[in-house]
């Protein structure tokens, strides 16, 4: 079945404290945007990646490229003025069979076994995403009060989310609202039910000075 990936990097960068936006990054010597694409094409070659950038940051981007001889093939589409609005805009350039999965583009460190999990169980269940356990306590706040809450009712949600295209184009057809806060979240909204497959605990999200330690730890395993 046909594989296509949406990489969204719509990120400014503002929690890491610098002027640089966040992606573009240098992980182990190159940027971070460029070691996720990496991530994907060499799961799947043949996949067809679509990156979702800012507009005002696709000049820069290039720039990178040239600089790092970057030659992996990639449709560019415009950021919107929110993640729906970004991926609404990658879906224009994406094919309307087979699957679709939707990623982070500061999510360098997915597995291959996991990439590969959540695009065989979107072939088979139309939605899927990786998810891992809570390994802290919990806490649940109710004004000035809270109270410590069973963790294993609770998962942490990671990318790539993967779906049937056809059913994701329909499901971002949908006018957008704050509710929104991940692809599930979108195609829950269409009563479809989303799989959960395990996720890899070194699927981090880079966004702060603190995980750029850990993803150039990671990248020298």
């Amino acid at each position: 079945m046909k594989k296509q990936i949406i990489i969204v990097a719509g990120g400014k960068g503002l929690r890491m404290g610098g002027e640089i936006p966040k992606q573009f990054l240098p992980v182990n010597g190159k940027p971070v945007l460029m070691l996720t694409l990496e991530t994907f094409h060499r799961f799947d070659p043949g996949m067809k990646i679509i990156l979702v950038l800012p507009r005002e940051q696709q000049a820069y981007w290039k720039e990178l490229c040239e600089k790092h001889h970057f030659e992996i093939s990639y449709l560019l589409a415009d950021g919107g003025d929110t993640r729906f609005h970004s991926v609404k805009n990658g879906l224009s350039l994406a094919d309307d069979d087979g699957v679709i999965g939707i990623h982070d583009g500061v999510r360098p460190f997915v597995s291959q076994e996991v990439i590969a999990c959540c695009f065989d169980t979107a072939c088979s269940k139309e939605a899927a995403i990786p998810v891992i356990g809570v390994v802290e306590t919990v806490r649940k706040l109710n004004g000035e009060d809270s109270e410590t809450v069973d963790r294993n009712n609770y998962k942490l949600v990671q990318t790539p989310q993967v779906f049937a295209t056809s059913l994701l184009k329909r499901a971002y057809d949908q006018e957008y609202s704050s509710r929104f806060t991940d692809d599930a979240s979108v195609v829950e909204a269409m009563g479809i039910k989303v799989m959960l497959v395990p996720g890899n605990r070194e699927n981090i999200k880079i966004t702060t000075p603190f995980d750029l330690i850990i993803a150039n730890a990671l990248a020298n395993v």
